[in-house]
């Protein structure tokens, strides 16, 4: 006699439990009990398919920050057409009103997790650290169509903006900024190279 329901895709249906937790009640909750309870499912699932928390949590940054490669894709694509502040104004909204505040404060908290995510990227702040170089991959491709100066220094202004936008998102709990904010600031950091 079965002693369970099988479920389909159990890693997706974890990682979304735990994005779940992680947004509605911080990663100071982010348990496996939490996570199993929201996912509906035995606390064993989790274990079947990780070797334990901090490396099922370690699979959910490095899931996200595939995320973000998808998207560096995207905003790629998109050199040339509108305005760079428009698409950088996109892509960090697009960022930081997703899970990415909430992971950040999860890697920041988790000593373990840190160090496990230290073994795949050793520099940075894990999934801040993949989207300055979306930011930068963009503003080179912006650069080589001379929407901005030849000499625009793409490896300070993306994780500037990439610091600014955080900042300006990072209460999780107040609420998001004004509309427009984020605009004029990533108008601001790069009006000495905008042509």
């Amino acid at each position: 006699m079965p002693t369970g329901v099988a479920i389909r895709d159990a890693r997706r249906q974890l990682f979304d439990a735990a994005e779940r937790v992680l947004l509605r009640d911080g990663p100071n909750a982010l348990t496996s009990r939490a996570v199993t309870t929201e996912a509906g499912c035995a606390k064993g699932v989790l274990h079947r398919h990780f070797t334990d928390f901090d490396g099922f949590l370690a699979e959910l940054v490095h899931d996200r920050i595939g995320r973000i490669e998808h998207r560096a894709a995207a905003l790629r694509e998109s050199a040339g057409t509108g305005t760079v502040a428009d698409n950088l104004t996109g892509a960090l909204t697009d960022l930081f009103e997703s899970i990415a505040v909430a992971i950040v404060g999860l890697v920041i908290s988790r000593d373990e997790l840190r160090a496990r995510l230290r073994q795949a990227s050793p520099t940075g702040v894990p999934l801040l650290a993949e989207a300055a170089a979306m930011i930068a991959s963009y503003l080179t491709a912006e650069r080589e169509l001379g929407r901005i100066a030849a000499d625009a220094d793409v490896d300070t202004l993306a994780p500037t903006l990439i610091g600014t936008g955080h900042m300006l998102f990072a209460d999780r709990t107040g609420a998001p900024p004004e509309p427009g904010a984020l605009h004029k600031v990533v108008t601001a950091v790069i009006a000495g190279v905008v042509r």
